[in-house]
């Protein structure tokens, strides 16, 4: 889904550094930088799809950053792009996706295109389910012969149909990480079941 409007924040302490980052991602995205934990979250706001940030910078850090994203509820998403290793303490934070330094203009268009499209996830199938509600409330009164099915529902039944596509086309497009990260914590149902 990469999209010509999104936007990219760029949050890191060396200045050079996010200069570069911006300069290869501003071909496709409207691109902000930031060189300090407050200066980052002076240029947040509701229209930021995606944050680029830095773990440890002198202040407020990339982590302090992050968790005041999540606590005011900034729907965007955020990958740690720093060179600290991943730890234990990984597990607390609140990222979408963690890369190590050094990273190339291929990893960071990668990195963003990929968090552009899970962003879109939870809205496609929070409309499907709702076309879906809506489908079968017209079929159910169509069968009570209280409504003639039209244009209108044919409408709906293409937009599911379209988005059920688009869901599909996304799933197919799953690299091995993204099922393994998705699914690693889903229950089964039928463990335990004699």
């Amino acid at each position: 889904m990469t999209e010509q409007g999104a936007r990219v924040l760029v949050v890191d302490d060396d200045e050079a550094l996010t200069d570069v980052y911006a300069e290869w991602l501003s071909e496709r995205y409207a691109v902000e930088t930031a060189t300090t934990g407050e200066g980052a979250l002076g240029r947040l706001d509701d229209d930021v799809d995606v944050v680029l940030l830095d773990r440890r910078m002198p202040g407020l850090s990339g982590e302090d950053v992050l968790d005041r994203i999540r606590r005011a509820e900034y729907d965007c998403r955020v990958a740690m792009v720093t060179g600290v290793r991943p730890d234990a303490d990984v597990v607390e934070l609140g990222f979408d996706e963690y890369l190590l330094k050094p990273v190339d203009r291929e990893d960071l268009h990668d990195v963003v295109e990929t968090l552009l499209d899970r962003s879109a996830y939870d809205d496609r199938l929070q409309e499907l389910y709702a076309l879906a509600s809506k489908r079968a409330l017209l079929e159910s009164e169509a069968e009570d012969g209280d409504l003639e099915l039209d244009d209108s529902y044919q409408e709906v039944v293409a937009r599911i149909q379209e988005l059920r596509g688009r869901i599909d086309d996304t799933v197919d497009g799953f690299g091995f990480d993204d099922f393994r990260v998705a699914f690693r914590d889903v229950p089964d149902q039928n463990a335990g079941s004699d």
